[in-house]
């Protein structure tokens, strides 16, 4: 497998930092870019003003509108886009895809209308047909920070232990730990819906619920993504690991992540459509409560959280509202052998 040059999907913040990584280690990364104000300025200034200021983009990356470009000829394509989005990508770059393809996804999502995970819409799209090989990169990880080459840990789930050791060379770097592991439905599950736990956290915090509150809300919301994630199919130790319990203490407390603020911003009264509107880069907490909220229906599983997040985001219930219904439920056991 060649890992002399390889495509990145995206140049929002999370994928120029992943560029600039793989750039920084003499790797050769074609990017395409959808918006031609930011190719404009990584061709011509070398940063990404729009959605990684401040940063200066390294020499290796070579930026790309046609994404067919991008593409062809590659082993390895790094898909990081929005949830949303990722069909039409792998749509896109089908017809370019050459026979043994191994595709990394760095999205983190669950698609709306079919409640797929990112890797069920790969295999939806292609089929086997390409012979390919998926994997998933996720883990607690801003992009400000790796940019900054901050001490970050991250995992790498793939069902191809070979590709999964190719793929953690790939990306380790002395301040980029990359751990491995083979539970890419749990590492996925765990990606997504620790955004929905992070907008419940933000809108705690403005409400002055204070620590004890948001400790709670990142525990029993581990509880109710590992039920979740089980009834799939994934393993109920990949939830204590970076995919699941370090991805969502980073993005429940901290104000780098923009779904905590999205939920901070609803706690102090804002509607959504006004904070989305002042929004550039997309929260997937958003459309990933709807997904969310879905699967609890449909895998029958008990997700009283993701229930309230979703009534508050969809159905403009009031937060404190459904912190007394959280606080009112029926006593429960929580561990009992």
């Amino acid at each position: 497998m060649n890992t002399e040059r390889v495509a990145v999907i995206g140049a929002g913040s999370w994928g120029t930092a992943l560029s600039n990584l793989l750039a920084q280690k003499g790797i050769g990364v074609d990017l395409w870019v959808r918006e031609e104000d930011v190719f404009n300025s990584i061709k011509r200034r070398r940063e990404n003003s729009r959605f990684l200021p401040g940063v200066r983009i390294a020499d290796g990356i070579r930026p790309f509108l046609e994404i067919g470009e991008v593409v062809h000829d590659k082993d390895i394509v790094i898909i990081v886009v929005p949830s949303h989005a990722f069909r039409d990508i792998l749509y896109k770059i089908r017809p370019y895809l050459k026979e043994g393809i191994f595709i990394v996804s760095a999205t983190k999502g669950i698609e709306n209308q079919t409640l797929m995970t990112m890797q069920r819409v790969a295999e939806d799209v292609l089929k086997g047909g390409q012979g390919y090989g998926y994997a998933v990169i996720t883990g607690p990880s801003f992009a400000k920070e790796v940019c900054q080459k901050l001490p970050t840990a991250v995992t790498i789930a793939c069902g191809d232990l070979e590709l999964a050791r190719t793929l953690q060379r790939l990306f380790y770097t002395e301040y980029f730990r990359v751990y491995i592991n083979d539970d890419v439905i749990g590492s996925e599950i765990g990606g997504a819906l620790k955004n929905v736990i992070a907008i419940a956290s933000g809108a705690s915090d403005a409400l002055g619920f204070g620590h004890n509150a948001r400790a709670a809300l990142i525990t029993r919301g581990l509880a109710e993504i590992t039920r979740l994630g089980v009834a799939m199919g994934a393993k109920p130790l990949t939830f204590s690991g970076l995919a699941g319990l370090g991805d969502l203490v980073l993005t429940c407390t901290s104000e780098l992540s923009r779904n905590r603020t999205v939920g901070f911003k609803i706690g102090e009264g804002r509607k959504l459509s006004e904070i989305l509107s002042e929004m550039d880069m997309v929260a997937e907490g958003v459309r990933t409560t709807e997904s969310a909220y879905g699967l609890s229906l449909k895998m029958k599983v008990e997700m009283p959280i993701t229930k309230e997040v979703y009534g508050i985001l969809y159905e403009d219930n009031d937060p404190r509202d459904a912190v007394s219904r959280l606080m009112g439920r029926e006593l429960k056991e929580e561990i009992w052998s």
